[in-house]
């Protein structure tokens, strides 16, 4: 590797800088030939290596790789390890297929449940999203291949994506849409990152100076480059001012000759092109580090995505019907049980060394049983009752009904957003009618994010969400249903009831250019439990062939300081007669904060897998973060001295333990008091209230003569309110106290406005 990038680049014409920071075709980097300055081959991805033969095309088929299960199955692992495997597995595929970086992953937030491209990205939670996006990264970068964190940032609609406003306030910016992105980048890494399509707060993701270099490049660190999406520059001296590093795809020669214009007139300072340019060329020669070619097992890597597939699937209902066994016939129905149902649409479309058909994979496992089959549903959103029929007289015949019901794609894809959360009517009909003939039916979904289950759910004896699982999941479902591998998989979202009660609701998917995120910090549990509303089934949910008791919970100290943090342990019992795997979720709940905070947060999560009978004492650190949360007028990650309840649970809706331990802030944060801060705010800053709080008692004394109040503020009115009917501090503690003070201006000795200036100094002076 060339380590004097200075020296390449002091040689290099302006020419040459601004064409390298342009692609040189759909897939691939700018080379400098003379100065030995190699092309760098990208693909997307993220579950599998979408690699196409030729670099100057974007619509040819692939070549031939494993597709893995997508992110929302993935994320019902809960299984960082797994993670980091699966990563190997795909930095071997890139070797093998000459690319360099692969394009993904996905760490947005699922804000609504109707974002088509859901099945892309892990969760609603930032802090599991964060975890599992870094271990995929360390997997394939382990390797010497890149990754491509993405769509940074708030990138969680189809709708005008291209140029939507996604209008966020900074701390919902800070808590919710970053983390899962800063996350990654500290713990992981990642050679590149790749903005988003839309317009954040006005400004497109790929002028994003606030995101690309404030709090990217400068705050959290990143050393990699920013490379755009395909498309999603609109100015490119401006992007590079932003601090978009490389735009894709090429070649763009009036983007190239823009730049160079720009630098000649004075627009646009060569350094921070350079800067550009090394940052590219860091990664160019980092990535030819690693000798590309050569072969990768395809039978293991199938294998591995069938793993991968079966600890993701969730058992949503079960009542005693699952595993199958000793059934003499069952009977299959479904278009998707023939033809499986195993990735989205759209970029990251992968061609699969081979695909297991789940019937087919059912007759290989179903020793001594009748399997049958009916379609059940046409591929279109036509209506067909004879399908219906035949799937309802086959049902009747049989002992048990297996119904594989896969979201269509006209549903659900990458470019456009669900209008729903419904199955399409033939699948509901379809469900409906058999589960009338046959109550033991089990329903295999295959879908990308949530549906409406309330019209059936209640008639079926189980129902296992199946995802789109990727290449080998045909094979990971008959699996789990004959019970050769225990469902250990829970929900990475909440699946609501109904549309209506979801967070974005009234705020989805936004119109006139802008959508605005109402919900603030408020999406996924978040609101639910703040809401106190019913849902089908919560976060963090899923269900086993086994049971799991929790005992013994401790925390590592009852008094901590917040840059110590503390450890959570609990003992976790294998209480059923057969293995299994428990995801075991600590949640945190501060009791006293002085901005609002969600009734609790995930904070850390544990894998455990238990023999029947055996316990194992599971250990989750908390750190600073787990405690803290983003002030926006501090501008900074907070923690306030207070009492902490430390959740433990198997879903956000299911706590098991619940411990307390107080934590001390160390934070020494500097006084933000101004000439509208409210006599409440003075009275709660350490300093404001040394300075205020003689004048306070006076304000307060001379507002109850004045109002003629009998009672003391803060003590119980009995009925005895001051004789304009109300409590007057209860109103005035909210009111500035320049604004208090101009009522009293008569027994003051100077105006108002001065007085206030004067304790404002004294509380921003050294040592106030």
């Amino acid at each position: 590797m060339i380590t004097d990038l200075q020296s390449v680049i002091s040689q290099m014409t302006l020419e040459e800088k601004a064409a390298l920071c342009t692609g040189a075709s759909a897939w691939s980097t700018t080379p400098v030939e003379r100065l030995g300055v190699p092309e760098m081959i990208v693909s997307d991805g993220p579950h599998g290596v979408r690699r196409v033969p030729d670099v100057h095309s974007m619509a040819l088929k692939s070549l031939p790789a494993t597709c893995f299960p997508t992110a929302s199955c993935l994320a019902s692992t809960w299984d960082v390890d797994l993670l980091r495997e699966m990563g190997n597995a795909l930095a071997e595929e890139c070797i093998a297929l000459n690319v360099d970086v692969l394009l993904g992953p996905g760490a947005n937030m699922k804000r609504s449940p109707l974002g088509g491209r859901n099945f892309e990205y892990f969760s609603e939670d930032p802090f599991l999203a964060g975890e599992l996006a870094a271990s995929l990264i360390n997997g394939i970068q382990s390797r010497g291949v890149g990754t491509s964190l993405k769509h940074y940032a708030v990138n969680n609609q189809e709708f005008q994506r291209f140029s939507i406003s996604a209008e966020v306030d900074e701390r919902t910016l800070r808590e919710i849409y970053l983390p899962a992105f800063e996350k990654a980048v500290k713990q992981a890494k990642p050679w590149t990152v790749m903005c988003s399509y839309n317009k954040i707060n006005g400004v497109y993701g790929s002028e994003q100076h606030h995101l690309l270099t404030e709090i990217l490049k400068e705050e959290w660190g990143f050393e990699g480059l920013v490379v755009s999406d395909w498309g999603a520059v609109h100015d490119r001296v401006a992007a590079l001012k932003g601090g978009l590093d490389w735009e894709m795809p090429g070649p763009q020669d009036r983007r190239v000759r823009a730049v160079v214009e720009a630098v000649r007139s004075g627009q646009l300072d060569e350094a921070l092109l350079d800067e550009s340019v090394r940052r590219i060329l860091r990664i160019v020669f980092k990535a030819k580090e690693t000798p590309k070619g050569g072969a990768f097992d395809v039978d293991a890597h199938h294998e591995l995505a069938r793993k991968i597939a079966a600890e993701g699937m969730v058992l949503l209902k079960n009542d005693g019907l699952l595993p199958l066994k000793d059934h003499q016939h069952i009977a299959v129905i479904g278009h998707a049980a023939e033809n499986a149902h195993f990735q989205g649409g759209g970029s990251s479309h992968i061609n699969p060394t081979r695909v297991a058909m789940p019937f087919k994979e059912l007759q290989a496992r179903a020793d001594n049983v009748e399997l049958t089959y009916a379609e059940g549903y046409p591929t279109d959103n036509s209506f067909r009752q004879d399908m219906i029929d035949q799937a309802v007289t086959l049902a009747q015949s049989a002992d048990v009904a297996l119904l594989y019901i896969a979201l269509p794609t006209f549903k659900e894809s990458e470019g456009y957003d669900r209008t729903d959360l419904d199955l399409t009517d033939q699948q509901v009909a379809l469900i409906k009618a058999v589960a009338k003939v046959q109550p033991r039916m089990v329903v295999v979904l295959n879908n990308g994010a949530p549906v409406a289950m309330s019209a059936w759910i209640d008639d079926v004896s189980a129902v296992l969400e199946g995802w789109m699982m990727g290449q080998a999941g045909g094979a990971a479902i008959a699996d789990v249903l004959f019970g050769r591998v225990n469902p250990c998989g829970k929900l990475a979202e909440t699946f609501p009831l109904k549309l209506a009660d979801t967070p974005a609701y009234l705020n989805w998917p936004g119109g006139a250019g802008k959508v605005r995120y109402g919900e603030g910090l408020f999406i996924g549990y978040r609101y639910y439990d703040e809401k106190e509303l019913p849902v089908l089934f919560p976060f963090g949910y899923g269900l086993s062939y086994t049971s799991f008791a929790y005992g013994n919970a401790k925390v590592s100290a009852k008094n901590f300081k917040d840059v110590n943090g503390l450890t959570v342990t609990v003992d976790v019992t294998n209480t059923g007669s057969v293995a299994g795997k428990e995801i075991v979720q600590v949640y945190v709940h501060d009791q006293k904060s002085a901005l609002v905070r969600p009734e609790k947060e995930l904070k850390g999560f544990a894998k455990v897998e238990l023999q029947p009978g055996e316990t194992k004492s599971v250990s989750i650190q908390l750190d600073f973060r787990a405690f803290a949360y983003y002030h926006p007028e501090y501008k900074q990650w907070i923690t306030e001295t207070g009492d902490f309840d430390l959740l433990i649970g198997a879903s956000a809706a299911d706590i098991r333990c619940r411990l307390t331990a107080t934590l001390e802030s160390t934070l020494c944060l500097p006084c933000i008091l101004d000439m509208e801060s409210t006599m409440r705010e003075w009275m709660a800053d350490p300093r404001g209230r040394q300075v205020l709080g003689a004048l306070y008692e006076q304000i307060e004394t001379q507002t109850r003569r004045t109002f003629g109040e009998a009672e003391r503020y803060g003590n119980k009115k009995n009925g005895n309110e001051a004789a304009i009917g109300m409590d007057i501090m209860d109103m005035m503690v909210d009111m500035p106290v320049v604004s208090v003070l101009m009522f009293q201006q008569g027994a003051l000795t100077m105006p108002a406005e001065e007085m206030v200036a004067g304790l404002l100094r004294q509380v921003h002076s050294t040592g106030a």
